[in-house]
């Protein structure tokens, strides 16, 4: 487009026309832009284009929307809109031009943009750089198949990859960005995007206008939220129409690209001049809020462009940035920060620096130039609002945008950062600025370029240092009144809320660029500024030991210290780390090393330190030492420098090593419980500080520098150091009493411990010293394993490799050498189920060669958090060398061989071989052998690792041992000759003087000798003995160095020491006594193993036996074992090593030595050493009891709680063993009585009553439905039990009389109340008076004792009513039971007359009261719908169907849990709990109380021949009653059998079932003529006719079908067959076997329930039996089959038939009825005929192999109620309907929609997959519980809320356990973790 022409549409002067364009203009759009278009295409085209100007002015004035937001305004900016739409397309439809410039879309880049909580993919096969991530589409169309990748839920939003080669790899890209797509998409015609380049310019414009005049700088100087909220409100269309543009693709972005960075637009449109007040005004208002902002507007600076200021002025760096107005260095009023700055720091007032070196042009100027500089200016101002942020990086895939768009972005930086620090809502902006930075930053390319060009790393520290200094305070440490040094306050919001981390995250990924990280190394201006940054954190929060009084108040500011050391310092380290691998790269650790040092110097100045850490204060934050360390190890690692090199001098190695020294000591001082006053806190911080995530860059970087200290330092010095900081020199003496001035006697032997500990892990730790990555892993992954089997996901967090400089992105590289070394170390164990239902995760535990050889006690001990963890790897240890038969003992821990010392650390060594350490080695052996007190095993233990430590490190052999026998003249003041402990093992000690008290036994011995000021004994071999003391030495060593280094040989440094060592005499009570010693360690050594062993002489040196020991010194027999193996081992070593030694140990051995008796101890001490050590003992045994009796508990527990393995219960039989005991005995498990229930004192079986509509989810096809995961697949609940039998039942009653239709069907298929029991008797007085305490008792339960929940008082299962037990014997007598000989008419008569009797209900006794309120219960379990099912409300018919259907459903379901069938026979474990019996009782008491009347009781109609009078079907007014054939048979006998007085004699019981099995058999003849073919009928029909007369026609099915078939043809029920076929799908032909097999299995469930209710009734067994012989075994055990029948031809069902009247008159009678009903309704009449008994039994639906499957479908799928997509979708697994969870929208009268649903489909029962969490959640009534995943990854894990984003795989197994606790009602009993819902799920 021609230049002139653009300046002049978007420039020129500018009439201030603010009214709506005229109605032509406004009536015709379209025509404007076509004419308009036309114009700007000629070649002159200023008219039209001045014309267009003209027009946007009008139709964009910026005055009109704030006015306010009146209807009419709102339309204006709709008119706006459309304006613009239609400009845009030039005349055209909008629609047609968008699809237009789609079609030029060269972008080969995905680039979608989505904000929070989007989920997304990342796979680090494929990533270049950490923070890759791909959109799902792009995902899934890629292929990954075998690649590490994860799905996440973005935490801050984020943009796809795909198609970016510089962020991934391009083998990962998807099928769309795979083509290079640019070579073939033609170029795009100019006339296309003309107008687009005209419009968009004054668009843009208007909208930076709006944004201008709606921001009004607050009083306060904090944005009210709701102006700027309403402000973003109105501009939301504006913002969304660009945001569309930006999808049109790449030919409108390039454009807007152009529009934005234009900087000659930007200026013509806003500079402000020209007439237009309403642009001069905006003009003004964007100036005072650049000002407000603490911005300069550059004009007013022109002094220093970006040029220093001058040397002079000092300028400050103000607290809260409000920065300079007009001149440098003037603070602005306006400081927010005041306000809140002092609070809650009491004294600890903030500190600022002056900062007069740093650029001051990156803080405070900004100048803007393009459309895009400020936009993004007000994008900041306005906190970052959702919508721009997502349309500035919509822009993205355009690179020259992109480049543009990055420079902008860090000019803004600076900005950015004072905007976040005064933001409210700053964890919404941090996100928001990640998502922006993270797509910036990511790209190596353009960091460099911006690095380069834009000076990023400048901007990024100062930002970063300005940010810290805004909340320093002065340090405490050392010298509180003068040090100078500043430390940030932890307690500050900036560091409490994290604020810090948007900025931190960009730096750390910055550096993740080698190029960038090289600058930045290579810069030394940077690296200063940078370590003083670092020394901000040196020292901050800092613990002072409470001495006196319990702190008040537990400050928990420690989680914001170690977050910002981790995050803040370390991360970047590790990230500056990764790029120092090669020999190359030396120059950079040299700088880095060289400014730390220098830092670490003015840090000691600034604390004014000298050689002595301030008693009682611990830092755990050294991160200047910590960069100091990693970098020297690096150095020495990788970079092959000479570790010298990079030193300092002696006396700053010595100032180095006290602090990380004293953070060890404290360690061990927390842990001995000294710091208890501190509060928990103070564990708190030990724990973080060794724990996995921060170990790696806190204990680990100080104990290498304490190694490289030691390894440099004099060892005398370095060893007495340490057992000062751990205040245990005291203790180190051979005096059996001693004083201690620093340390109370309780906490001495666990600091003991301590130091000695701490010694082990410096002299084996060889983490840094050494290992290579791998061996590094391994050790780690062991010790981990050691301590408890971890799951996949757990060894991955726990082992620390995060030297990923990265920590948003998880990646953990090396994941392969991973995977590898978990393969070698570990065996994985599948996950498993115990009976108890608690679910456990695949786990990884440790190979038995692994325990053998690799098991590393000291790297257990670096690596545990808790003490716990350390004694249950030793468990473990122990457990498998007594299973693997290697130690039957308690074993020590094991030595272990390290790797061989890098060369540049070998001066460690030195340390073993140092005389002050053999003397406290020899003392604490000596100390232990006399049993002083405070010394434990674990002492001994680790005096022989060092001494063992010591041996295994010896000097290269003594040189000519046998002659350097050294005089006494050698060496006179000390205790052994040399340094080498080989030989000094042998050295023998005479005599020791030592300082006792005055109360010591050896006082009383020696006279006292002349005093001399020594606390350490000292020993000689003659004369008068020298004094060696721990401290003296120390200190003359340090003296020596500092005069060594100190330059004027007469400037002595005086030791600032503290008052406790100045004078070791000030305790007066001393005295000096001599011992008589004469040991050496060698013998000090057997004896102990004497000692140890409980025998005499039990050591003999075993080469004595077999010379080959000493050959081959590794011997199996050694590697495991107790201490006397330890001391064994030990011996045999120094053997080795000197022949000497060997000879010394030979004459020790010889010379029989009884073990001295400790010769100075009175028999007083022995009594309090005795009983000390029976307390600890006593102690210990207290522990292992505690431990036992918890572990029986809990199998106790796991045991009583176990619902589905009747063995481990003790059988709780009611049904008792011989049936002649008159009356049943029951035991109240509250008062222990036991005796009979009786009508005054009722016992009462503990119940749970649950509705449930299992049944109902029966289907006829075995295979379970599958979970719909697509649109097309749906399940209709049509052919479930539920929906059959409803269908049936509304039918009946469409035709027939209510109150029969009410007999004739059984309900409780759906919402059935089920009564299980845990088989527990109570007294139901006892009963009340405990759930009354139970009202009383304050404790949250997880149920609700109102509702009458309780849990059984002796297995704690849960139960919520009583059942009455009816007196007398629960098994009926043996008199009712023998066969009597009546006939069967006799006892039809019987059967009725008993009926007949009306049932008056018993006298008011507890008894009946009991019964009633029970009866309550069963109905009130359920809810009305599933009570109710007769037209007249409240009718007695419904309470008489319900009770005998709570009956059928639990017969029902006691046959589906045998599995269907009754072929396993026995009581099963159903039995022992059954409470089938009582319930019978309770319900046959209230039935008998509804009498039905004589007429119309179905038993006549069975047993009698009714004279046929067609009155009785019932003229047109009178309904009918139902058809004997339509009656469900088994509801019927439950009818009869509950109307009967009980208890029920047996032979009543046979006669009802023959009785009601001939109706059954003719129902299924019925059945199977409807379903035979009319050929096969007219076949069968004459057969009848023939044999009616024969003996046995009556037993014959063949005569008794086609007498059916005759007797039914009368009416119309056949008519139909010509129009509708009601066969089978094609006809199906009926051989004689294929009939008998329908009408059995048509039978089969009527007797399968029956024989079940014989069981109960009479408890009689169930007889087993193979499945095809079910039907002949069941039917003769109910009696229906005379005994004698046994013959060879195969069974036929029809010989079971005993007719009460002659079969063929009673059958006419039957069928006269159907007859009449279906001359009326044939169709309905031959439905009802048939009825499906054959259900299958139920299951929950089948769910897809992969969770990907469901989880793709359903998290995006909208609900059906609201049609939005619900933040937490779940599904239900019995129907696959699709839910929301805690849905506000789908709530219904106060229920939320899951609990809604649970009451629907489950009754009360509902369970969900929960798709974003991956979890089943089951509710139950008023509860609900998580029950776990069903899904697990290829580690056996589950993934909770989906936080690893793993693939997840199907648990079979799993889903089985769900599927059968839902069938067997058992989710209240298994699941122990229930809470209330408040049915708000």
């Amino acid at each position: 487009m021609a230049a002139p022409a653009a300046a002049a549409a978007v420039g020129g002067p500018q009439p201030s026309q603010s009214e709506l364009p005229s109605p032509g203009l406004a009536l015709d759009k379209a025509a404007t832009a076509a004419h308009l278009k036309a114009a700007l295409s000629r070649p002159d085209n200023r008219a039209g284009a001045e014309e267009l100007r003209a027009l946007l002015e009008r139709v964009l004035s910026a005055e009109r929307p704030l006015a306010g937001a009146a209807g009419g305004e709102a339309a204006a900016e709709e008119e706006a809109l459309e304006w613009c739409k239609c400009l845009l397309a030039g005349g055209g439809g909008y629609e047609e031009f968008c699809a237009a410039v789609r079609a030029y879309d060269p972008a080969a880049l995905c680039g979608l943009v989505w904000t929070a909580n989007f989920v997304a993919y990342r796979c680090r096969t494929c990533g270049i750089s950490p923070c890759m991530s791909l959109c799902a589409e792009c995902f899934h169309q890629g292929d990954h198949t075998g690649h590490d990748f994860n799905m996440f839920r973005s935490q801050a939003g984020g943009a796809c990859d795909c198609g970016d080669s510089n962020v991934m790899r391009e083998s990962g890209f998807c099928k769309r960005h795979q083509i290079k797509s640019s070579s073939n998409i033609p170029c795009v015609p100019k006339d296309l995007l003309m107008m687009s380049e005209f419009v968009l310019p004054r668009f843009i414009f208007c909208l930076i206008q709006y944004l201008r005049e709606g921001y009004n700088e607050p009083a306060a100087d904090v944005p009210s939220e709701k102006d700027l909220n309403k402000v973003l409100q109105l501009l939301e269309p504006q913002i969304s129409f660009l945001e569309d543009l930006t999808k049109m693709g790449g030919a409108m972005r390039s454009v807007l690209t152009q529009v934005l960075t234009n900087q000659q637009n930007y200026k013509d449109l806003t500079s402000g001049l020209g007439e237009n007040a309403c642009a001069k005004k905006s003009h003004e208002k964007y100036l005072i809020a650049l000002k407000s902002s603490g911005l300069t507007y550059p004009e007013d600076k022109l002094v220093y462009g970006r040029q220093e200021p001058p040397a002079g002025t000092s300028t400050l760096a103000v607290q809260g940035f409000a920065g300079t107005t007009g001149t440098l260095g003037q603070i602005d009023s306006s400081d927010e920060e005041d306000q809140d700055g002092s609070q809650g720091l009491g004294k600890r007032k903030r500190v600022k620096l002056s900062s007069g070196t740093k650029d001051q042009s990156i803080m405070d100027v900004l100048k803007h130039k393009s459309f895009l500089e400020e936009l993004l200016f007000w994008t900041i101002k306005y906190e970052f609002p959702q919508k721009m942020v997502t349309f500035l990086l919509n822009m993205l895939p355009d690179q020259e945008y992109k480049v543009a768009f990055t420079k902008t972005f860090v000019q803004h930086y600076a900005f950015i950062m004072k905007t976040l620090k005064k933001s409210h809502e700053s964890d919404t902006m941090s996100n928001r600025i990640v998502h922006i930075s993270v797509q910036l930053f990511s790209n190596e390319e353009l960091a460099r370029q911006v690095t380069e060009e834009c000076q990023l790393l400048d901007i990024m520290v100062t930002v970063l240092l300005y940010m810290m200094e805004s909340c320093l305070i002065k340090s405490e440490l050392q010298d509180e009144e003068n040090s100078l040094h500043v430390v940030v306050n932890c307690g500050e919001a900036l560091l409490k809320n994290n604020t810090y981390w948007p900025l931190v995250s960009d730096f750390i990924n910055i550096l993740s660029h080698q190029s960038v990280a090289k600058r930045f190394l290579e810069d030394h201006g940077l690296l200063v500024t940078w370590m003083n940054f670092v020394s901000f954190f040196q020292g901050m929060n800092l613990n002072k030991r409470e001495l006196n009084e319990h702190v008040e108040f537990e400050s928990q500011t420690y989680y914001a210290a170690f977050a910002a050391e981790l995050e803040a310092c370390a991360q970047p380290m590790w990230g500056l780390l990764s790029h120092c691998k090669v020999r190359e790269t030396q120059e950079y650790t040299r700088n880095v090393v060289r400014y730390c040092l220098e830092a670490l110097q003015d840090w000691f100045d600034a604390i004014n330190f000298v050689d002595e850490p301030a008693p009682n204060q611990v830092t755990f934050h050294l991160p200047l030492h910590r960069y100091y360390a990693m970098f020297l190890s690096k150095a020495v690692k990788c970079q092959e420098l000479d570790l010298d090199s990079v030193l300092p001098d002696q006396e700053m190695l010595m100032k180095l090593m006290i602090h990380p020294l004293q953070i060890q000591a404290s360690l061990a001082e927390i842990h001995s419980n000294m710091w208890v006053r501190n509060g928990l806190q103070i564990k708190g911080q030990a724990m973080t500080y060794v724990q996995s995530h921060f170990c790696n860059s806190m204990i680990d970087p100080d104990i290498y520098l304490l190694q490289v200290c030691a390894s440099r330092l004099d060892p005398d010095y370095f060893i007495s150091s340490v057992f000062e900081r751990f205040k245990v020199v005291d203790l180190l003496t051979m005096a059996s009493q001693h004083q201690n001035t620093v340390l109370d006697a309780e906490h001495e032997r666990s600091m003991l411990e301590g130091a000695l500990t701490f010694l082990v892990i410096l002299l084996s730790l060889r983490l840094h010293l050494g290992m290579s990555d791998d061996e590094i892993l391994r050790a780690e992954m062991v010790a981990q394993l050691c301590m408890n089997d971890r799951t996949h996901s757990s060894l991955l967090d726990l082992i620390s490799f995060k030297k990923n400089p990265n920590p948003k992105s998880g990646i953990i590289p090396g994941s392969y050498s991973f995977e590898s070394v978990l393969s070698a170390v570990a065996d994985f164990k599948a996950p498993v189920f115990e009976p108890g239902g608690s679910m456990q995760q695949g786990m990884y535990t440790p190979k038995a060669e692994v325990w053998d050889q690799e098991f590393d006690p000291v790297m257990v001990i670096l690596r545990t958090v808790y003490r716990r963890d350390v004694q249950s790897a030793m468990d473990r240890y122990t457990a498998f060398l007594k299973q693997s038969g290697k130690f039957p003992g308690n074993p020590w821990p094991p030595y272990k061989k390290r790797t061989s010392l890098h060369p540049s650390y070998k001066g460690l060594m030195r340390l073993l071989h140092c005389k002050t350490l053999h003397i406290v080695l020899f003392t604490l052996l000596y100390k232990i052998l006399m049993d002083h007190q405070n010394l434990s095993e674990h002492v001994l233990c680790m005096v022989l690792y060092l001494i063992e430590l010591g041996l295994e490190n010896s000097a290269e052999g003594e040189l000519d041992e046998e002659t350097s026998v050294c005089g006494p003249e050698r060496c006179h003041d000390s205790w052994f000759p040399g340094s080498n402990l080989v030989s000094n093992m042998r050295h023998f000690i005479n005599y020791v003087r030592v300082r006792v008290p005055e109360t010591a036994p050896e006082v009383k011995r020696d006279p006292p000798a002349s005093t001399s000021s020594d606390s350490l004994g000292s020993s000689q071999n003659s004369g008068t003995a020298q004094v060696f003391s721990l401290v003296a030495e120390r200190r003359k060593k340090f003296q020596e160095i500092i005069n060594r280094n100190s330059s004027e040989a007469n400037q002595v440094v005086r030791p600032k020491t503290s008052s406790k060592w100045s004078a070791p005499g000030s305790a007066a009570q001393l005295t000096t006594a001599i011992l008589e010693i004469k040991e050496s360690i060698l013998s000090l050594l057997i004896k102990l193993h004497h000692k140890l062993s409980g025998k005499q002489n039990s050591y003999y040196p075993p080469w004595l036996d077999d010379i080959e020991v000493l050959i081959q010194p590794e011997i199996p027999k050694y590697s495991h074992g107790d201490g006397i193996t330890a001391v064994e081992r030990i011996l045999l070593k120094a053997a080795l090593q000197s022949r000497m030694n060997k000879r010394i140990i030979e004459e020790i051995c010889r010379k029989v030595t009884p073990p001295v008796p400790p010769k100075k101890i009175t028999s007083v001490e022995k009594k309090t050493l005795d009983k000390e050590e029976r307390r600890q003992k006593a102690r210990e045994r207290q522990q292992k009891l505690l431990a036992e009796f918890a572990s029986r508990q809990k199998s106790f527990m796991e045991t009583a709680m176990d619902v589905d393995s009747p063995e481990n219960d003790i059988p709780m039989e009611i049904t008792t063993a011989e049936p002649q005991v008159s009356e049943t005995i029951y035991d109240c498990v509250i008062c222990g009585q036991s005796g009979p229930s009786s009508e005054d004192r009722p016992t009462g079986l503990v119940v749970l009553l649950q509705a449930s509509s299992v049944l109902g989810q029966c289907r006829d096809s075995v295979e379970p439905k599958k979970l719909p995961v697509t649109e097309e697949e749906q399940i209709y609940p049509w052919d479930t039990c539920a929906a059959v039998h409803d269908v049936r039942l509304s039918l009946l009653q469409r035709y027939f009389k209510d109150s029969s239709c009410l007999l004739a069907v059984s309900i409780g298929w759906e919402g059935g109340v089920y009564v299980q029991t845990c088989g527990h008797t109570l007294h139901i007085d006892c009963h009340k008076s405990y759930m009354e305490s139970l009202r009383n008792d304050q404790v949250l339960q997880g149920f609700s004792v109102d509702k009458g929940e309780f849990t059984c008082p002796l297995c704690r299962q849960f139960a919520n009513s009583v059942l009455p037990c009816y007196p007398g014997s629960n098994v009926e007598n043996n008199l009712w039971q023998r066969p009597s000989n009546k006939s069967m008419q006799d006892l039809i008569k019987e059967v009725e007359e008993l009926q007949g009797r009306p049932g008056a209900f018993p006298s008011e006794t507890n008894l009946s009261k009991e019964m009633e309120s029970v009866m309550k219960d069963i109905k009130n379990t359920t809810q009305k719908k599933y009570r109710d099912y007769s037209k007249t409300p409240g009718s007695p018919d419904n309470d008489f169907l319900f009770m005998y259907s709570v009956a059928r459903t639990n017969l029902e379901l006691e046959l589906i849990h045998r599995g269907g069938n009754l072929c396993s026979g026995g009581a099963s474990a159903a039995g022992k709990r059954s409470c089938l019996n009582q319930l019978f009782h309770v319900l046959a008491l209230h039935m008998r109380l509804y009498s039905i009347d004589s007429e119309y009781n179905p038993w006549k109609k069975l047993t009698q021949l009714v004279e046929d009078t067609s009155s009785q079907l019932g003229s047109e007014e009178h309904q009918p009653e139902v058809p004997i054939l339509y009656h469900d048979v088994t509801s019927l006998l439950l009818i009869q059998i509950l109307m009967m007085p009980q208890p029920l004699r047996k032979e009543h019981f046979t006669c009802i079932v023959k009785v009601l099995f001939t109706l059954l058999y003719t129902q299924a003849l019925a059945a199977l003529s409807v379903k035979c073919s009319e050929e096969d009928r007219s076949a069968w029909r004459p057969l009848a006719a023939l044999k009616k007369n024969t003996c046995d026609a009556e037993k014959s099915y063949e005569v008794l079908l086609s007498f059916v078939i005759s007797e039914l043809s009368k009416g119309k029920l056949y008519h139909e067959e010509a129009t509708q076929e009601y066969t089978m799908v094609g006809p199906i032909t009926w051989s004689p076997e294929s009939m008998e097999k329908y009408l059995q299995d048509f039978c089969l469930p009527f007797l399968r329930i029956t024989s079940l209710l014989q069981h109960h009734l009479f408890g009689e067994d169930l007889p087993s039996c193979q499945e095809e012989e079910e039907f002949s075994v069941l039917a003769s055990a109910l009696g229906l089959l005379p005994t004698f029948f046994q013959t060879e031809h195969p069974f036929i069902s029809a010989s079971c038939l005993d007719w009460p009247v002659p079969a063929f008159d009673i059958i006419t009678q039957w069928c006269s009825e159907i007859k009449s009903f279906t001359e009326r309704h044939a169709e309905q009449g031959k439905a009802l005929l048939i009825q499906e008994s054959r259900w299958k039994l139920p299951h929950l639906l089948q769910l897809p192999e992969n969770y990907n499957t469901i989880f793709q479908y359903y998290h995006r799928k909208t609900c059906s109620v609201c049609t939005k997509v619900p933040k937490d979708p779940a599904v239900c697994l019995v129907c696959g309907t699709f839910v929301c969870l805690k849905g506000l929208c789908c709530k219904q009268q106060s229920y939320c929609e899951c609990v809604l649903h649970s009451q629907n489909c489950g009754a009360g029962t509902g369970i969900f997959l929960l798709i974003n969490a991956s979890v089943i959640i089951i509710i139950r009534g008023h509860r609900f519980c998580l029950w776990g995943s069903v899904y697990l990854d290829a580690h056996g894990e589950e993934d909770r809320d989906l936080r690893r984003g793993k693939p997840l795989y199907i648990c079979k197994e799993r889903y089985k356990v769900l599927e059968q606790q839902w069938i067997s009602h058992t989710f209240d009993h298994i699941n122990k973790r229930w809470g209330p819902h408040y049915n708000g799920l």
